[in-house]
């Protein structure tokens, strides 16, 4: 593989990976899931910086890479935050997607929920459903678990009020809604 091909192939898995992270990545994070040395990754990274500040040639892009908490993260620009806004505003006036009602769901009744036990629940990844529901402010951050770290969620009382309960504990229950002991054995023989 040329030295060009090479760069360029690192230069975008790069550009992937920042992409799908909620928080800074660490060159040594990077070192673990590339071939490249941290120094080969240092520079890659000035590279996509500077690529996206349009230092390249280029046109200056809407999202910026910055090196912040020790590692790598895409941020949108200050000079967007106006347009940004809106459209947040303009999103939370629409209805929530199936996998964003779900996602409530177990949140609501679990809470407090970790990421990961959502996905367990739901048999999907539902880290975006997550950021959404946050950035509507219908779930919030309610600390960490214990041994994991793992940052646990629970609802809002913007939740509550868009449902017109007082508490958590007003949400109907779900048990009258699953099959008895009977119809689950019935259920399950007939998918076998």
């Amino acid at each position: 593989m040329t030295q060009q091909r090479y760069e360029s192939e690192l230069f975008a898995q790069l550009e992937a990976i920042l992409l799908i992270s909620d928080e800074p990545v660490t060159v040594q994070q990077l070192v673990k899931v590339t071939d490249a040395s941290p120094t080969e990754l240092e520079t890659t990274l000035k590279a996509i910086q500077r690529d996206y500040d349009g230092e390249t040639g280029g046109i200056v892009r809407g999202f910026q890479l910055r090196h912040v908490a020790g590692g790598w993260r895409l941020y949108t620009r200050a000079d967007h935050a106006d347009v940004i806004a809106t459209y947040m505003v303009q999103g939370a006036t629409q209805k929530l997607s199936q996998a964003a009602l779900e996602t409530l769901a177990v949140i609501a009744y679990l809470q407090p929920a970790t990421r990961s036990r959502v996905a367990q629940i739901r048999g999907v990844n539902s880290d975006s459903v997550v950021r959404t529901l946050l950035t509507r402010g219908l779930i919030a951050e309610d600390g960490t678990e214990e041994h994991t770290s793992a940052v646990r969620y629970k609802t809002t009382d913007y939740f509550l009020e868009l449902l017109g309960l007082n508490s958590i504990e007003e949400l109907p229950k779900i048990s009258p809604l699953l099959p008895g002991v009977d119809e689950a054995s019935k259920l399950a023989e007939s998918q076998e």
